[in-house]
């Protein structure tokens, strides 16, 4: 079901490549609606989309949008003044937002959406995997990549269904999830981030506290409600308030290690339950669970025989969730981080929590701060300053001028004894695939 998107014919996606946009594009092609999309940027989800049907514009221009479109899908990442947002205004072409048109598919859809801080592709994930392992057959869209038709490559950012659930990830960013009509909302965790929108904590939780809001009475908040961070957003619900973390986890072996992701499984069976979902079911169905593109993914070795994850972890939280993750899986081997920093502003405002998390490495390769959008501000803190301020605090810190140069270092310096951890939410992931599959 397409709800509110389902009387559109021929839709334009500008920035149609990006994780979210990409997922709605599949979900209208697979209900047989004419797609056009534009994206400078060409990759493998583009490429699968052209497959798929749609018609795939390498340039962002105004010659993209036709008198015979209907309707125009924008990312939010995208200026007033984009040639192709401008374009459709003048041909009086309906132009809404990526958060917008999910929420009118969400609004005549049973609506499991999952937010939080850190953990909600994986949760999503999860969730996803439980109802598709029962037959339930939901309509997912998750951040991340998912493996799907058993080839054991990560194929697609969306699952199609004729179910009556939507399992959606529900992003907090520029109060992104407050379009969503959830039925069921999962709040992982809450903690400051997106300080380049967000005022501070206060302002974070305010956001999700209008989305707790929008629950009907008899939905369902599945959280942990005596966080000191959540407890000022639970306590407006007029739903009822789900502990996740008195789920039981005895006898479940997750294939993927760290106290996080047990977490991330008890929010999945906790949410999974108020749709009918037994905690036995739940927990054989996620022992098959093979996780999500990027998050603890194993890649392979490099010619020396370091073993290679690629990790998504981009906030200081999340690298140290997933330094404790290696530890407890590799107890023999040393930790190497490969850390590609994500927007100066984040890395100006958590400078002295990325040395904390960074510490519990045993090196460190720092690169340069991936600019994911144009910032106002001059950084104050750079790679090279967490070079010297972790200098004394690992056995080994380096820093790269350019991704290459890591691909350079690592393939030369560590060998079998240690795990590497390609970690960032920019492009370092294209180290990985050097080191592994070129075997330098």
């Amino acid at each position: 079901m397409l709800g509110g998107l389902e009387r559109y014919k021929r839709i334009h996606f500008t920035g149609i490549g990006g994780i979210g946009m990409s997922a709605l594009a599949g979900l209208c092609l697979k209900h047989g609606k004419t797609v056009t999309g534009s994206d400078s940027h060409r990759s493998k989800i583009t490429e699968r989309l052209s497959a798929e049907g749609a018609d795939y514009f390498g340039e962002e221009s105004k010659e993209n949008i036709s008198d015979s479109h209907d309707l125009l899908v924008y990312t939010p990442a995208v200026l007033e003044d984009h040639p192709e947002l401008l374009e459709a205004r003048k041909k009086n072409i309906l132009a809404i937002s990526y958060p917008e048109a999910l929420g009118l598919i969400s609004k005549d859809m049973f609506t499991i959406a999952v937010s939080g801080t850190h953990g909600k592709t994986t949760t999503t994930a999860m969730i996803a995997h439980i109802l598709e392992s029962l037959g339930l057959d939901p309509t997912v869209v998750v951040g991340s990549l998912i493996k799907g038709d058993g080839n054991g490559d990560w194929t697609s950012n969306f699952r199609y269904g004729k179910g009556g659930h939507l399992v959606v990830e529900a992003c907090e960013y520029k109060r992104s999830f407050s379009y969503l009509y959830p039925n069921v909302l999962v709040i992982t965790n809450i903690e400051e981030d997106h300080l380049d929108y967000y005022k501070d904590l206060s302002d974070i939780q305010s956001a999700f506290r209008d989305v707790v809001l929008k629950l009907p009475e008899d939905g369902k908040l599945v959280c942990l409600p005596e966080d000191e961070k959540v407890k000022p957003v639970t306590s407006f619900s007029k739903a009822t308030v789900i502990d996740y973390g008195k789920e039981k986890m005895d006898e479940l072996s997750l294939p993927t290690p760290g106290e996080h992701n047990r977490l991330n499984a008890r929010a999945a069976m906790a949410a999974v339950a108020t749709v009918g979902v037994s905690s036995e079911d739940a927990k054989k169905t996620l022992e098959s669970f093979s996780g999500t593109w990027r998050r603890f993914e194993y890649k392979g070795e490099t010619k020396k025989g370091a073993l290679v994850y690629d990790d998504y972890a981009h906030h200081p939280s999340e690298i140290v969730a997933t330094i404790s993750a290696t530890r407890e899986k590799f107890a023999d081997k040393e930790v190497v981080v490969v850390f590609q920093p994500h927007l100066y502003s984040r890395t100006d405002f958590f400078f002295d929590d990325f040395v904390d998390a960074l510490s519990g490495a045993d090196y460190v390769v720092l690169t340069p701060v991936y600019q994911a959008r144009v910032e106002k501000h001059e950084p104050e803190h750079s790679s090279e300053h967490l070079v010297s301020r972790l200098s004394d605090k690992v056995r080994g810190v380096f820093s790269v001028p350019s991704l290459e140069n890591a691909v350079d270092l690592v393939s030369k310096k560590f060998n079998s004894d240690c795990v590497v951890i390609m970690m960032g939410a920019g492009d370092i992931y294209t180290v990985t695939k050097k080191l592994v599959l070129e075997k330098v």
